[in-house]
């Protein structure tokens, strides 16, 4: 595992859970929003030994309930289900943070039942991806990890980081439509502290009402839907 980060405490990223967070190195979208932009390119991440990681862990169960792997995007480790085995074996329960835009991983992952929830970003609509992935392929896998995800057990949530330019309301109406049916929702505010590009920390934000305007078109498909960060 390439393992950049480890936050040793979290009440907030597992919902109902005192997690540890894991962030690996690497990603293959190039979102301009990005908030770990250092993550981004994995030779040039932070790097923590996987060995002091689980060193960690040993030492926390019963006081840490869950374990979540974040990045960069984890889907792009090779050894992501051994490691994720190990920590299963330590007792944790397994939360992925995901774009998605590898749905083989994700079913190996829950084919072998090494996930207990998984939250996957929906970027933008899928006509707008090239904003994000280079990869004319992603559209066709994001839409195909949303529905392994709606058609599977565990639980999962799907959430939008609303940035202007990237994301509009035509958008969050076709995205409604891509998860009609869906349980969990979450529209989050874009924060423009720490961002993989520069030149879009001076946009203007959603206003409160644009976001729960967004929420009320979701709501039409989506059984709850929520707004972070206002």
């Amino acid at each position: 595992m390439r393992i950049a980060g480890l936050q040793k405490l979290s009440l907030v990223d597992y919902p109902g859970l005192v997690s540890a967070v894991i962030f690996t190195a690497g990603c293959d979208f190039s979102c301009s929003y990005c908030q770990n932009p250092d993550l981004v390119n994995a030779e040039t991440s932070p790097a923590i030994s996987t060995e002091e990681v689980l060193g960690y862990l040993s030492g926390r169960s019963g006081f840490v309930d869950g374990v979540v792997i974040t990045g960069g995007e984890p889907a792009m480790q090779k050894d992501l289900p051994q490691f994720i085995s190990i920590l299963k074996s330590m007792g944790f329960k397994v939360k992925l943070d995901t774009n998605g835009n590898d749905p083989g991983v994700l079913r190996e992952l829950m084919m072998e039942r090494l996930l207990d929830y998984a939250a996957l970003d929906i970027k933008t609509s899928f006509g707008k991806y090239s904003l994000v992935s280079p990869n004319p392929g992603t559209p066709a896998n994001i839409e195909e990890s949303v529905y392994t995800l709606m058609l599977s057990t565990i639980d999962h949530e799907f959430r939008t980081t609303c940035v202007p330019g990237i994301v509009d309301e035509k958008d969050i109406g076709e995205i409604s439509r891509y998860v009609r049916g869906a349980k969990k929702y979450f529209l989050q505010q874009f924060r423009p502290e720490i961002t993989l590009d520069r030149s879009i920390r001076d946009l203007n934000l959603y206003s409160k009402e644009d976001l729960l305007r967004f929420k009320e078109i979701l709501s039409k498909h989506v059984r709850s839907v929520d707004v972070r960060g206002v």
